[in-house]
């Protein structure tokens, strides 16, 4: 987009989005897994507070975000903006819930085998589990993507913009060149591409995905 540094805020998008729906889907999965399968003192305390940040608005967390960004030396980097979101109390509970589906015997067989408790999840139940990883893996791409809140705290410096901060700041009035209305909407357009090609595209595992971790819910 011609006068604006849509390349840049594009390119950020992408490099938050990929790392933060990757660290999502590997952490979260953990996580539910951790919670479903294992064996631990507080695991239902645990649970508790996932299932109480889920209930928390995004809104009241942003002071206490930023608080904590400037603390630990993160703020208004490529670090501030990734780290905090790489893992979602909605994919730990989507996740613990497809686990729960799963039959035991089959990590028991695997266990007789002599796989350990790391490669049974990685090698026999997560790949069991790959509709609900294809959800996941929508709602952390859509999140990441579209996140504009937390950019809000963990940035400043308009080489940091993600697309949501950059196109906030188009729209109010950074080129001082009127509403250029054209621009702003081509803009908009261009930003919600990608999320309609990765739902429509992996539409019918989002579903089914969604439907059986609702099922055992």
């Amino acid at each position: 987009m011609f006068g604006t540094d849509f390349p840049l805020w594009l390119g950020n998008s992408v490099l938050v989005t990929v790392v933060v729906t990757a660290g999502r889907v590997f952490l979260d999965s953990l996580a539910g897994y951790a919670l479903a399968r294992l064996r631990f003192r507080g695991r239902g305390a645990v649970f508790n507070a996932v299932l109480a940040v889920m209930a928390v608005p995004g809104v009241v967390l942003l002071i206490p975000k930023f608080l904590v960004l400037k603390q630990l030396g993160i703020y208004n980097s490529y670090a501030g903006l990734i780290v905090p979101l790489l893992a979602d109390a909605a994919g730990v509970f989507i996740m613990k819930q497809f686990f729960e589906s799963i039959p035991v015997s089959v990590e028991e067989a695997a266990r007789i085998d002599g796989a350990g408790t790391f490669r049974t999840f990685w090698s026999v139940v997560l790949p069991m589990a790959r509709p609900a990883l294809i959800t996941l893996t929508i709602l952390s791409f859509q999140g990441s993507w579209n996140e504009f809140p937390h950019t809000l705290v963990a940035v400043q410096d308009p080489a940091l913009f993600t697309l949501p901060r950059g196109l906030a700041d188009l729209v109010s009035g950074s080129l001082g060149k009127g509403n250029q209305y054209p621009l702003k909407l081509g803009a908009a357009l261009l930003a919600t591409i990608p999320v309609a090609v990765i739902f429509v595209v992996f539409q019918r595992y989002f579903i089914r995905g969604a439907n059986e971790g609702g099922d055992k819910g």
